[in-house]
């Protein structure tokens, strides 16, 4: 009889256990041991939290999974004006990169009481970071960023501040109010700019070098405006990251029901979106390409000394139109907008027909990684393909990391 009541007292200590410490056990694996097990040393690490446990803590804060749509932003920047990817190009990723797990960092210690009750498999309510640890990671991270950005010109810096400043805005404070998703786009458009704006510097920077060596003759394709004023020179690259900031506003809407789910109509509005998205960047494209001069025809490079010409704009014959129609790269944004309609409009359909959680955070996944082939798409469409298959290149990474870590 002893055995029995001995038994049901253990029994009944394993269903008072709190629900935290219940939840935890539940989620390292139960090892046997039950309510039996003799109390931790809390001067030496538990069983299971090795370095691969600590590993997979920082990777889940840091949400590796979503890395991979930052360095588009750069590429497409500098593709927007007209720069081959350089040294620029490079420090602005690398500034992105620190300001974009910044971010993440910042954003789960902002979080991490309402994760404890919505989620609290988070590395941080799960007691697997401390709230020291990942402030301090995000304060890190931010002065790598500005550094790196400080080595790309002074104008680099000036966007990474502004950068940088909008992401600790939204995370603090602007996340929970109205204007969170617009505080989240300004964030991508600017990160956008910051790629045209190094690799401008750069450019400008590798020019002046060159006139002190050797006189540089101006050519048709070089900006000279943004060679001066590389500030001035990025704007050129605003109609592209406005793109990707109007992109970046419905992730971001569609992101604040993920926890509690029950809206219809803004993964309805972002599909609208999406669509109109890709109508834009398409005719952009073919415009761009149909109204472009030829070369030596037409330009002042063709007319020789004295003589005075009058251009009229060619009008294009169907023909001209269906030849425009397959060339290559005509061929590649087609292929690049088809796979970010692929990628974001399905998972904001089935949202829209079902406004779960589950369903909601697969819309805001798929919406992240849909910013990969938009941005080769924006790329592709400002005359640089290259970088548009190198962009493309990163999406079987985000898939592959995603099936092991979360993006959102």
């Amino acid at each position: 009889m002893r055995w029995r009541l001995r038994a049901l007292s253990v029994l009944g200590a394993g269903l008072r256990m709190p629900s935290g410490a219940r939840g935890r056990a539940l989620q390292d694996g139960l090892s046997g041991t039950g309510g039996t097990a003799p109390a931790p040393d809390r001067h030496r690490p538990s069983p299971g939290r090795g370095r691969g446990d600590t590993v997979r803590a920082w990777t889940e804060l840091f949400r590796v999974s979503a890395l991979f749509s930052v360095p588009g932003d750069a590429l497409a920047g500098a593709a927007a004006v007209g720069r081959s990817p350089g040294r620029g190009t490079a420090l602005a990723i690398g500034a992105s990169l620190c300001l974009y797990e910044a971010g993440m960092a910042l954003n789960d210690w902002a979080d991490r009481e309402e994760d404890a009750v919505d989620r609290p498999h988070r590395p941080i309510p799960s007691g697997r970071i401390s709230p020291p640890a990942a402030l301090g990671a995000a304060g890190a991270l931010t002065a790598a960023g500005l550094a790196l950005a400080a080595r790309a010109g002074r104008p680099a810096l000036a966007v990474a501040t502004g950068l940088a400043a909008t992401v600790w805005a939204y995370d603090l404070h602007l996340k929970h109010t109205k204007a969170g998703p617009a505080a989240m786009a300004a964030a991508r458009t600017l990160d956008l700019l910051l790629g045209a704006t190094a690799s401008v510097a750069a450019g400008a920077r590798g020019g002046a070098a060159a006139r002190g060596s050797a006189p540089v003759v101006p050519r048709a394709a070089d900006n000279v405006a943004a060679m001066a004023h590389p500030a001035r020179g990025a704007l050129t690259a605003l109609p592209a990251a406005l793109v990707l900031g109007a992109h970046t506003y419905g992730v971001t809407a569609v992101s604040r029901h993920e926890a509690q789910g029950g809206s219809t109509a803004v993964p309805l509005a972002v599909l609208a979106t999406t669509a109109g998205l890709v109508a834009t960047v398409l005719t952009a494209g073919r415009a761009a390409r149909t109204t472009a001069p030829e070369p030596g025809a037409g330009g002042l490079g063709a007319m020789g000394p004295g003589e005075h010409r009058t251009t009229r704009p060619h009008r294009l014959t169907p023909t001209d139109l269906l030849l425009t129609a397959f060339t290559p790269t005509d061929l590649l944004l087609t292929a690049f907008t088809g796979a970010y309609l692929r990628t974001a409009a399905p998972p904001l359909l089935h949202a829209a027909l079902n406004p779960s959680p589950p369903l909601t955070q697969r819309a805001v996944g798929g919406g992240i990684r849909a910013m990969i082939p938009l941005q080769a798409a924006l790329a592709t469409r400002a005359g640089a393909p290259g970088s548009g298959l190198a962009v493309m290149a990163l999406v079987p990474l985000a898939r592959s990391l995603a099936r092991k870590v979360s993006p959102t």
